[in-house]
């Protein structure tokens, strides 16, 4: 099967595009041939070396896809070659920058007809963060009042989308050239985050949800009220000590079943989620994909062609 995949870590540089071999469906696992993939900001951590020093190279990035089940091992029963499926690694694994994928039966759900393969993808691990975040991490109520920093990215934008739907008032941050699209999300309040400091403007929210990092993460904590909680997926796999006794810091913990990724689309087909912007890329090209990942400017999200 053909992969980009590298064999050291490094920049974007280090992807390869190259063959390796076919994987093989094991007990209670499909084998799935990938039509698309998505990048996800964690990609390009684990190609850097951030997270961990790999040593079983070559190593295969990509944690969603999209494709048809090729081939079904011992212990399946309730998926056929030929459907329609999607789904999100389980921790620890990666690989579909691939044509290729085993994948347990239990981690993957049934693709709706009406939704593309390159749709449905960039609402796997963005999807699966935006809800767990908001519904079970934050536990987000109608009426409260809510700071999502990053609104343009994948994950916010979909997140913008939700809180709205579960009724809270909506304040985003995002770069004046974006500001209509997060309108378009929903967003009720956006802030030129290059113009504007967010914390002289905000103040006395229920909740944040970090998706940027860095320095915004400790700031995030000044505009919440007290008993207010923050959520955070770019500060490292831990939550970050929180500045001050009355509030809370989180890390959602996102997991990875069919459970959620049906709810996925059952929000999408109640209209409560739409698909973010896509940005395509091939297989071939995924390094080029990884600079744009890692420039933090882009909208929506960026996806793999593979098929």
């Amino acid at each position: 099967m053909k992969a980009a995949f590298f064999v050291e870590h490094g920049g974007p540089d280090v992807l390869q595009y190259g063959d390796l071999p076919d994987p093989v469906a094991g007990p209670n696992e499909v084998l799935i041939d990938i039509h698309a993939a998505s990048v996800n900001a964690a990609d390009a951590k684990v190609r850097a070396g951030h997270y961990s020093q790999l040593t079983n190279f070559p190593y295969v990035l990509g944690r969603d896809f999209s494709g048809i089940v090729s081939a079904v091992g011992d212990g399946v029963d309730e998926f056929a070659i030929g459907d329609a499926v999607f789904g999100v690694c389980d921790v620890g694994q990666e690989g579909t920058y691939a044509e290729k994928i085993a994948m347990k039966a239990a981690l993957i759900a049934k693709k709706p007809d009406s939704i593309s393969h390159e749709d449905i993808v960039a609402l796997g691990v963005a999807g699966l963060t935006a809800v767990i975040t908001l519904e079970e991490t934050l536990k987000l109520k109608a009426g409260e009042t809510i700071l999502i920093q990053g609104g343009a990215g994948g994950v916010a934008g979909l997140a913008i989308q939700l809180a709205k739907h579960m009724g809270a008032h909506v304040i985003t941050t995002a770069s004046a050239s974006n500001h209509d699209y997060v309108r378009g999300l929903g967003a009720d309040e956006i802030i030129d985050y290059n113009a504007v400091d967010f914390t002289e403007v905000v103040s006395g929210c229920d909740a944040v949800f970090d998706t940027v990092g860095g320095e915004v993460t400790q700031r995030s904590f000044s505009v919440l009220k007290p008993g207010g909680r923050a959520a955070f997926i770019a500060s490292g796999g831990t939550a970050p000590p929180a500045p001050r006794s009355d509030v809370e810091s989180l890390r959602p913990q996102v997991g990875r079943d069919r459970p959620h990724l049906e709810r996925i689309i059952e929000l999408l087909q109640a209209g409560a989620m739409t698909v973010p912007d896509i940005t395509l890329y091939s297989l071939a090209d995924a390094a080029e994909a990884h600079r744009v990942s890692e420039s933090r400017h882009l909208r929506g999200k960026l996806v793999l062609k593979i098929r």
